[in-house]
């Protein structure tokens, strides 16, 4: 028997309906643990009950707080984190950037909200915490726990809008058959980064769309109304259309960080064509994301831009890619 703390923070799996008002985050921690099968000592934190479409930065950093606080009290040996789909994957990467415990946080939520009369809230609650719980994941870092199967922080895509596991990308750590938790792989991890300070809530990021037909101009208003950086949503291997280029140059010379990462779901950004490509955009000072994809590419912008953080630093950090360590079944 472990001991969880289960920290609340809303999302559908806190969510009632309200008529034509459509679905409010209503329900805190305290309500959804009562279908637990009680296998391991919870106790419960409620941080906020929100929509995550409505988080700001200042929450993502009390979040990171409180799960800090958690793993560092010493009669707790996990975390689980309840959290809205459609921003967990920002969520959940902020914290596994800095996690520095070996003990798992694990986030989990739903697809169907607590007043539904099938929810799949208390499954994967219930699977989240056995996560948690288990010895064979600590020191894998930030997980998120769905519909039976539980991967890396770093890498996860929210992938659909109506599936029951909603979710791609990041290593599969684990998956559940049953009620049995079998251990798949075990991501390798860079060293953390530091917890966000104040400066963080205040971060500005853009994400620029650079699809067929797309001028700089929004890309050069950002940067002039003073972002901290902005992330390229390239495409393929990570290229823009014309005028790109100069306008990364620009940046640059204004002291703004350009990240350049790609819309395609899967693989890394790889510079390879001139003519404004890729290849021209990194020369003008674009630094290539990686594996990661716009959404976390801009969380890790907004950490380090926060802090400060010099160029090398950051490309450091998006190319810390954590990989695979073998095949440990468990």
């Amino acid at each position: 028997m472990a001991s969880i703390r289960i920290l609340g923070t809303g999302g559908t799996i806190a969510s009632r309906s309200t008529g034509p008002g459509g679905l409010v985050a209503s329900e805190r921690i305290e309500a959804l643990i009562r279908t637990l099968s009680r296998r391991h000592t919870v106790t419960v934190r409620n941080i906020m009950v929100s929509g995550s479409y409505g988080l700001q930065l200042s929450d993502l950093r009390t979040i990171a707080q409180a799960a800090r606080n958690a793993v560092l009290d010493s009669t707790v040996d996990g975390v689980v984190i309840t959290h809205g789909t459609d921003t967990m994957e920002e969520t959940a990467f902020l914290l596994d950037l800095v996690h520095s415990s070996s003990k798992p946080v694990v986030f989990t939520g739903s697809r169907h909200p607590a007043d539904s009369a099938a929810p799949d809230g208390p499954q994967n609650l219930e699977e989240a915490v056995e996560a948690a719980a288990s010895p064979e994941l600590r020191g894998t870092g930030v997980l998120v726990s769905f519909a039976g199967v539980v991967r890396a922080a770093r890498g996860l895509f929210n992938a659909s809008t109506t599936a029951a596991d909603p979710f791609a990308g990041g290593t599969e750590v684990a998956h559940f058959i049953g009620d049995s938790l079998h251990v798949t792989a075990r991501p390798l991890r860079p060293p953390p980064l530091r917890m966000p300070g104040e400066e963080f809530d205040n971060a500005r990021v853009t994400v620029i769309d650079c699809s067929l037909g797309t001028d700089p101009d929004l890309f050069s208003h950002a940067v002039h109304a003073g972002a901290d950086a902005v992330v390229l949503a390239g495409t393929g291997l990570g290229n823009a259309g014309p005028g790109f280029t100069e306008a990364v140059q620009d940046a640059v010379r204004a002291g703004c960080f350009v990240v350049l990462s790609s819309r395609v779901p899967f693989g890394p950004v790889i510079p390879t064509y001139g003519a404004g490509g890729g290849i021209d955009l990194v020369r003008a000072g674009a630094i290539p994301s990686g594996d990661l994809k716009p959404a976390q590419a801009r969380i890790l912008a907004a950490l380090l831009t926060s802090q400060p953080a010099t160029p090398e630093q950051i490309l450091h950090a998006l190319t810390a890619a954590p990989g695979r360590q073998g095949g440990q079944s468990g």
